[in-house]
């Protein structure tokens, strides 16, 4: 499909800089489950959409203060350069995306806060590289921590520097494994008081984990879907999530992620009946419109950028033509976007109600 396919003009000042406070006040737009409805709610009226036995499935990643700002000399020449961590690929190896690039040689060497620094292995495509850091596993966790700054969405960064709000805010209730550079957002609506209302339904919840990529940020730079590469993710589905996953399946109950990224690895995860594996590695899955769902029925996530990978995903559950018309119901309503923004509950189409 054409990329521009999936194409709209958002207003600059629908983009949100700051959460909804309390979380679950975010505005929740319905889409569906008939062709063309939609209905403008809260997220505290998730549980009216939802039923006994349907399970939830969240992504406990964690993000981690992955953006760095160093400095590379060379002989008397100084460059600062910014580092946004990517995908962990050792105990002391980074895939990240650098800025500016063509200031650094394989080899070089950048320099960063306490003592940590980091040498160029390998420099790609779209200002990506790979970097070998002078501290290994935990205590580099450590070292980033100390070194590093939340990172922050691009479409927030350029109008405002992160700070302390920002340690809680970009971070889901239940966040648990560290290793996401972007927050699984649809979670971040999720408050004490929800999840009991959900719990008190009969709704069963389970967690998985995603390691969610700063490469979901990226723009989609081909002109048609099927010329597009995903950047890998690292996640994982264990034996006893599965069977949750499969018994809630079994009887009757429907399969709701929160997020696009629980959504992605459950599919990467399903066999061709649907049911779900133990799961442990990368997943580059990208699904776009014409893509056959194995495991889930609804998705709760929040509203995305045009021509992004997301987007298109979306898209996927309804068609881009009834996507395009509710984004166009949550603009003129004035409901605020993407990673801090309000959220819509999509019902995929073809699933009963």
């Amino acid at each position: 499909m054409r990329v521009d396919d999936f194409d709209f003009e958002l207003p600059e000042e629908l983009i949100a800089l700051r959460p909804a406070r309390p979380r679950d006040s975010a505005r929740l737009l319905v889409i569906g489950p008939e062709r063309g409805t939609l209905a403008d709610r809260s997220v505290r009226d998730l549980p009216d959409y939802l039923r006994t036995g349907d399970l939830l499935v969240f992504n406990d990643t964690r993000v981690i203060p992955a953006r760095l700002f160093g400095t590379r000399v060379r002989k008397d020449a100084r460059a600062r350069i910014e580092v946004m961590l990517h995908r962990r690929e050792s105990a002391d190896i980074w895939h990240a995306f650098l800025r500016p690039a063509k200031k650094l040689r394989p080899g070089e060497t950048i320099e960063f806060a306490s003592g940590l620094n980091a040498e160029l292995l390998e420099r790609g495509e779209g200002g990506e590289g790979v970097l070998r850091f002078s501290a290994s596993g935990a205590a580099l966790d450590e070292a980033i921590a100390l070194a590093g700054a939340m990172p922050l969405p691009p479409y927030i960064g350029r109008k405002r520097a992160a700070d302390e709000a920002d340690l809680a805010d970009y971070q889901t209730l239940y966040a648990r494994e560290p290793g996401a550079v972007a927050a699984p957002t649809a979670g971040l609506h999720f408050t004490p008081e929800l999840l009991a209302a959900i719990e008190a339904k009969g709704v069963r919840t389970v967690r998985l984990t995603l390691h969610v990529g700063a490469g979901t940020f990226l723009p989609v730079a081909a002109e048609d879907t099927a010329d597009h590469k995903m950047h890998a993710e690292w996640g994982e589905i264990t034996a006893g999530e599965a069977d949750a996953i499969n018994t809630a399946r079994a009887e009757g109950g429907r399969i709701v992620p929160v997020g696009t990224t629980s959504l992605r690895l459950l599919e990467s995860a399903a066999d061709e009946a649907g049911t779900v594996r133990a799961f442990r590695g990368e997943t580059d899955i990208f699904i776009t419109p014409g893509y056959r769902f194995r495991t889930v029925d609804m998705l709760m996530t929040n509203f995305h950028l045009p021509r992004s990978t997301l987007f298109m995903l979306v898209s996927a559950l309804r068609d881009p033509g009834e996507m395009k018309r509710a984004y166009a119901h949550a603009i003129a309503e004035k409901y605020r976007f993407y990673s801090y923004g309000d959220a819509c509950r999509i019902h995929r189409a073809g699933v009963a109600a």
